[in-house]
């Protein structure tokens, strides 16, 4: 069994960032993946190129912050903002879709990373309008992806389990070390978490933020990695799964 535990937000601001940090460096993350349209994006770029260990993927984003390209004129609001969720894709140009995600991308690898593979802020990825524009991106620079349910992945690399339900106002170790017994024999697998610190980037833009910190402490825990190991699961990043 092998594990990938990946810390959404990389990006975010520094509070994330430093989170995120520390949950590689003292804890059980072992992936991360960054937002390169939002004000951290330097510093975790920074971040990243000192602890090569972690593995660093591209977390498109289309329903927070601003949007790399100037002209998406379908995809903001009138402060030119991507919408929120409820209202994003509604109107949303397919063209000026993939001209986003296109531009996201390179800009990543302007900061002088290659990424391990791709996800996206609030699944986005797995719109019906995003998904095909992803798996194409996918395909052309010869990334995993993190899996969409019901949707088809052929010919994308990409991991039997995703476990996306560490997430809430009441997780403790328990629950976590609950998922990770889901991951079957032989199978690799993917839990998806947003451990951070609390700054003020954080508190003004997020409705997910006191949340994070006890995140950050289940994910710290060394009763959490001694579970782990006692289980025999491997804790890798999807740089790993690539090359098998």
């Amino acid at each position: 069994m092998r594990c990938i535990i990946n810390a959404d937000d990389f990006g975010y601001s520094k509070g994330v960032n430093l989170g995120i940090l520390e949950a590689f460096q003292h804890g059980v993350v072992t992936s991360t993946t960054m937002m390169v349209n939002m004000p951290g994006v330097e510093h975790a770029a920074q971040l990243a190129k000192e602890n090569p260990d972690l593995g660093v993927g591209i977390h498109f984003v289309l329903t927070c912050g601003k949007p790399v390209c100037s002209d998406v004129s379908s995809l903001v609001n009138e402060n030119g903002e991507f919408r929120k969720r409820d209202e994003q894709l509604l109107h949303a140009d397919i063209n000026e879709i993939e001209r986003e995600l296109t531009a996201q991308l390179e800009k990543f690898f302007s900061l002088g990373l290659t990424p391990t593979h791709i996800d996206s802020h609030h699944h986005v990825h797995a719109h019906e309008k995003v998904f095909p524009i992803v798996k194409k991106l996918a395909q052309q620079h010869h990334l995993p992806a993190r899996p969409v349910p019901s949707t088809d992945m052929f010919d994308l690399q990409t991991v039997d389990v995703f476990i996306h339900q560490f997430y809430g106002n009441d997780l403790t170790k328990e629950y976590f070390l609950s998922l990770v017994n889901q991951i079957g024999d032989g199978q690799t697998a993917e839990i998806m978490c947003h451990p951070a610190y609390i700054d003020l980037p954080l508190q003004i833009g997020s409705s997910y933020c006191l949340e994070r910190i006890n995140e950050l402490a289940i994910l710290t825990d060394p009763e959490v990695r001694q579970a782990i190991s006692e289980r025999n699961i491997e804790l890798i990043t999807y740089r790993e799964l690539k090359h098998t």
